[in-house]
């Protein structure tokens, strides 16, 4: 989940939750990548002044005319020759080499406008309670069009509600299972035996067997990088595991998703 598919890893958890939080991304070194791509195109033209001007054969001025018959102004003009972001092309960040190459095909953008980032407006699920407390991750990533859909921040959750850093750091109440952030990390209550219908109940999203959201088309479902057979809905919200949903063109699904410390 952040414009793009994102480099995910720990970040600062809610205040009195006990829980990490994950650095928004959702994208996955893209941001890296938009930027050596932005660096690139400063291109290495050089500048066309010429180095030296000269006057007209044809000057009537007097003949003791002391100033030199060169335009000392086009002469000493060093702006072609040292012009370095001409004569030095911008180099790539470092860190866009170095993320790999499968990194690289698994990333998406963020997709533009409401369907793309849906608002949560389904119930909360199960009794709403005070306190966060401990609570297991779950990471769910969906694309439609090619694109991240965001799993919305607000999930299971009601206010008043306290931001910081586009987290949710406290709120009225929590479900047994929330989003804090848009990210895909889905927090559920241990021992809740919740599945994906149950997030997207709560998240007020529909989802069948040809229909992901805003989405119209086959859904397919991935589970640690495979396939799973059967109804997308009926995938079970188990502890650490990472669950790829999408219409559209496909994208290789993660494997994986580095949890933080503590969820």
């Amino acid at each position: 989940m952040a414009a793009e598919r994102v480099m995910r890893g720990p970040g600062p958890g809610p205040a009195g939750a006990g829980l990490a939080g994950t650095a928004v991304l959702p994208v996955r070194g893209l941001a890296v990548l938009a930027l050596a791509l932005a660096l690139a195109g400063c291109g290495s033209a050089t500048a066309t002044r010429p180095a030296t001007v000269t006057r007209p054969t044809t000057d009537t001025r007097p003949t003791t005319d002391t100033r030199p018959t060169t335009d000392t102004h086009a002469a000493s003009d060093t702006h072609a020759a040292t012009d370095t972001h001409a004569a030095t092309p911008h180099t790539a960040d470092p860190a866009a080499a170095a993320i790999p190459a499968a990194l690289v095909r698994e990333s998406r953008p963020i997709g533009h406008g409401p369907a793309f980032d849906p608002a949560a407006t389904g119930p909360v699920l199960g009794a709403c309670r005070p306190a966060l407390g401990r609570r297991v991750g779950v990471h769910v990533e969906v694309f439609g069009a090619n694109r991240v859909v965001l799993v919305a921040a607000g999930i299971g959750v009601r206010p008043p509600l306290r931001w910081s850093a586009g987290r949710i750091t406290r709120a009225g109440c929590f479900g047994a299972l929330v989003t804090l952030e848009p990210t895909g990390v889905v927090l559920v209550a241990p021992g809740a035996r919740l599945t994906v219908s149950d997030l997207f109940r709560s998240w007020g999203q529909p989802l069948s067997a040809d229909r992901l959201a805003s989405f119209q088309g086959r859904v397919r479902v991935y589970v640690g990088g495979r396939p799973r057979a059967g109804p997308a809905a009926a995938v079970p919200l188990r502890p650490h595991a990472e669950i790829v949903l999408e219409v559209g063109p496909y994208v290789p699904p993660h494997s994986s998703y580095n949890f933080p410390p503590g969820s």
